[in-house]
């Protein structure tokens, strides 16, 4: 069943490949949606998948890629969407 998540991060998470980090792991895992920087600092994800796959990426979210130092991972349920592949938003 299809799931959608809205995922907000907080942190020192712009500028330090989270977006094209996203989209690798959105993609391994096989979830649609798209990753974009917001004018407040923080990156916003919209994530289609299964449950289980969206729970996977949360949990990467919160660690994300190798510079980024995240301090709050924001997740909720939305209605179900459908988006053609991953993207990042600019």
């Amino acid at each position: 069943m299809l799931t959608t998540y809205s995922i907000k991060v907080t942190g020192k998470v712009q500028g330090v490949f989270y977006r094209q980090s996203t989209k690798e792991k959105a993609t391994a895992l096989g979830i649609t949606g798209y990753v974009k920087n917001m004018p407040d600092g923080t990156v916003l994800i919209m994530a289609s998948g299964t449950t289980e796959h969206l729970l996977q990426l949360v949990l990467w979210c919160k660690q994300g890629p190798a510079r980024a130092i995240v301090e709050e991972v924001q997740v909720e349920n939305m209605p179900p969407s459908v988006f053609m592949g991953f993207r990042i938003e600019r």
